[in-house]
């Protein structure tokens, strides 16, 4: 979901989700409130009664702590699945790192098959919030990022490569994904293969986003991740982050799908 959709759109978004429902075989809508959107629970309700999917991913800003209760009472099982932070860079303000040493450098180009093997790697034991769901099979959404991450390459990527190459270690060490979104830059997806986790080398792919988003006269750089991915958090409020918004994710499932019937005596 883009930062449009949970930061800035004015009112409810619902549309179906065409890539998760072919994924997982079952037909899924996401329906999202901005943090700066005045719609209201009735909205919501009215976006969720017209919805005829298997599961509705919501979400919804998380200081609207009433709303969990009314969504309990709907003809549906309702799941917490996350919590989503969201932190933005003004850009020039970043502290930026020296170059990256010698033997590594930043490109903009990966091949579809490199972005595939480090989003495997990377994303292994990532905490998403499709692991709350016992409808969603985990190796899936594993597919679903490297899918996902295939289709930013389009937008633009920035990559740190092992230029001194050899049998024993791999090419491509990390990369961040982004595209332009109403007059910032927004990273979708990132990460390091874990062989190159905890040598300090993520802070060069923050600064590479960076000077492209310079480079293409946007005013900020924009993020979000699961609020317990707190170590990437770290790293972004060490380079110059701030968080700025909070956005619950509940997963609305129609009874029966569980196959269980225990649902169907709450």
């Amino acid at each position: 979901m883009s930062w449009h959709d949970v930061a800035l759109a004015p009112g409810v978004v619902a549309a179906p989700s065409p890539c998760e429902s072919s994924r997982f075989g079952i037909k899924v809508d996401r329906v999202s409130v901005s943090a700066t959107s005045a719609a209201t629970l009735d909205d919501v309700l009215d976006a969720l009664h017209a919805s005829t999917a298997d599961v509705v991913i919501l979400r919804y800003p998380a200081d609207r702590m009433r709303w969990f209760a009314a969504l309990t009472e709907l003809d549906r099982i309702a799941i917490i699945a996350d919590n989503l932070v969201g932190w933005r860079l003004v850009t020039g303000k970043g502290r930026r790192p020296p170059p990256p040493p010698r033997g590594l450098e930043i490109v903009d180009t990966v091949t579809a098959g490199a972005m595939d093997a480090m989003v495997a790697d990377a994303f292994r034991d990532y905490s998403n919030h499709y692991l709350a769901n016992p409808l969603f099979d985990s190796e899936l959404a594993l597919a679903g990022y490297q899918e996902w991450a295939r289709r930013e390459i389009r937008s633009g990527v920035v990559a740190l490569r092992n230029t001194g190459y050899n049998e024993d270690g791999p090419t491509m060490l990390g990369f961040l994904t982004y595209g332009d979104a109403s007059g910032v830059a927004e990273f979708a997806l990132g990460g390091m293969i874990s062989g190159a986790q905890g040598a300090g080398l993520y802070a060069h792919l923050l600064g590479g986003m960076e000077g492209r988003a310079e480079a293409r006269g946007l005013g900020g750089v924009v993020c979000t991740t699961q609020s317990s991915n707190v170590r990437v958090q770290r790293r972004w409020a060490d380079y110059g982050f701030e968080p700025v918004l909070s956005i619950f994710t509940v997963h609305l499932l129609r009874r029966g799908l569980l196959g269980t019937g225990k649902e169907e005596d709450e």
